[in-house]
């Protein structure tokens, strides 16, 4: 309920406020991507440890945003938001201060808790402020906010580091979100869900830990081998915790997923659409910063200015993909936009180094393509399951897309670093593990120690390459996916659950 009424101002310095915080949360995961070299470098730290700078965001970021969402419903959306953006704040000042790379992967953990609790609630909140073509003008400027932060990230923390050094970033993040603070605290007003479900602690604990040991088993894979006992036990274990997450959604009352949304292939086709985005997208947010700055030596400034390409369709396709679907269905927009992803994958395979004007225009038609279906997912995720299910639906695919980018940042630097070893010359078999992960990490001087820098790169790019045309393939394959179970048509509508529907 509602505790007051709010005059156009008000609303608009509440929509500030949120797109405030919708704008620093991509610019903390992009930031970190372009941090990472110079981190490692100043830290000495091992790749392992550098892997978890984004992976430690995104984990904790995506496995808590569903049970943020219940949290904020049930003890006032306004609390929530303000206490998720003062722990995000504080967090980023201890981050720019952390002594170590344990204590700054730590850090970095809870900051994605941090910003689940404060997107979660902003989402809750903005949805009570604002009615019909209002709500959906906001919620579009909420979404080209988010896409901003995304697009402007890169260039931003790029500059930020060559002025002041790489804890300049978490300094910035902390004064946007201090801004967003600042706007929330007198404008924002507290509502709750008096129909709220409680909070399923076991199926948000057992997915939890599904994917930190998912995710873990991955990352270290590369350095114990897939063979390896660790790699098995931490396997072994994420399945034994999927598996009893299922079993709990299954029997529980209130269950953070209702497994009865899969007997919806078009909802399952919606789940596969950030799954595709992941790999053919989120992915180079992350890998390409640190081959530019890391392996091919340019400067924090110029690999930010590089990655407007991949990154600023963002603020207009997604507009555009709407307004197309007065003549082409959703799904098939998604797939077209899929392939066009994956044609700019394969061109990027063959641009050659020093030739940027072959880069920036694969990075353009994958930036181009992706936008198609990013523009149209969140519509989507609502719109293919019954009404009273749409508020869970929206969760599970937040939680998918977030989710899944975490642990799709780690196959695919697991995978780029088995293609790298593989590529270095015979007598560096015993070490070449260590240095592939080194090169993937971006740390090229320190992977240069005993091999010729040139032999390195030449060793990195082949493995980059053949990494983007399997992202290309698998990006096709989603593609198809898309085109079938979004063109589908569901026959029999899913029996509502009174002590589920929201």
């Amino acid at each position: 309920m509602n505790t007051a009424t709010h005059s156009p101002n008000g609303r608009h310095a509440i929509l500030a406020a949120i797109c405030l915080a919708a704008l620093v949360l991509p610019m903390s995961f992009t930031g970190g991507a372009v941090a990472t070299p110079f981190i490692g470098e100043a830290f000495a730290a091992l790749p392992t440890q550098l892997a978890w700078i984004t992976n430690a965001f995104m984990l904790s970021f995506g496995s808590l945003l569903m049970a943020a969402g219940t949290l904020a419903d049930l003890y006032g959306r306004k609390r929530l938001f303000l206490w998720g953006m003062a722990l995000f704040t504080a967090i980023s000042l201890l981050l720019a201060m952390a002594p170590g790379i344990l204590w700054l992967d730590l850090l970095r953990a809870v900051q994605g808790v941090a910003a689940a609790i404060a997107l979660a609630s902003g989402c809750a909140a903005l949805a009570q402020e604002f009615d019909g073509h209002a709500r959906t003008r906001a919620f579009s400027l909420l979404g080209t906010t988010f896409g901003a932060g995304l697009a402007f990230g890169p260039l931003l923390s790029g500059l930020l580091i060559e002025q002041w050094g790489s804890r300049a970033i978490f300094l910035a993040t902390a004064l946007l979100a201090g801004l967003s603070l600042l706007f929330a605290t007198p404008t924002m007003r507290e509502s709750r869900d008096p129909h709220a479900l409680r909070l399923d602690l076991a199926g948000v604990l057992t997915f939890s830990a599904m994917l930190v040991a998912l995710t873990t088993a991955v990352i270290l894979a590369p350095e114990q081998g897939w063979a390896s006992a660790t790699t098995h036990y931490l396997l072994g274990t994420a399945a034994v915790f999927l598996l009893t997450f299922i079993f709990v959604e299954h029997r529980a009352s209130q269950p953070m997923l209702d497994l009865r949304l899969f007997r919806f292939p078009r909802f399952i086709g919606v789940q596969v659409l950030p799954i595709g985005t992941c790999y053919c997208y989120i992915v180079l947010i992350v890998l390409l910063p640190l081959r530019f700055i890391g392996v091919e030596g340019a400067s924090a400034f110029d690999a930010g200015l590089m990655m407007l390409a991949l990154s600023a369709p963002m603020l207009v396709v997604p507009i555009l993909a709407a307004t197309l679907t007065r003549w082409l269905p959703a799904g098939a927009l998604c797939a077209i936009g899929l392939l066009i992803a994956a044609t700019g994958l394969y061109g990027l395979s063959l641009a050659k180094v020093g030739q940027p004007l072959q880069t920036v225009t694969a990075m353009l038609i994958i930036g181009v393509g992706t936008g198609l279906p990013w523009g149209l997912m969140d519509g989507l995720a609502i719109s293919v399951v019954p009404k009273e299910r749409a508020g869970m639906a929206a969760g599970i695919f937040n939680t998918t897309r977030v989710a899944s980018e975490g642990v799709a940042l780690a196959i695919t630097v697991a995978v780029l670093s088995t293609l790298v070893t593989h590529h270095l010359p015979a007598r560096t078999v015993q070490e070449g593990a260590a240095v592939a992960q080194q090169l993937v990490m971006g740390d090229a001087r320190h992977a240069s120690a005993n091999i010729p820098l040139d032999v390195l790169r030449m060793a990195y790019i082949a493995g980059f390459n053949t990494l983007l045309q399997w992202l290309a393939w698998l990006t096709v394959l989603t593609a198809a996916m898309v085109f079938v179970f979004l063109g589908r048509r569901d026959i029999a509508p899913m029996p509502t659950s009174p002590t589920i529907a929201s």
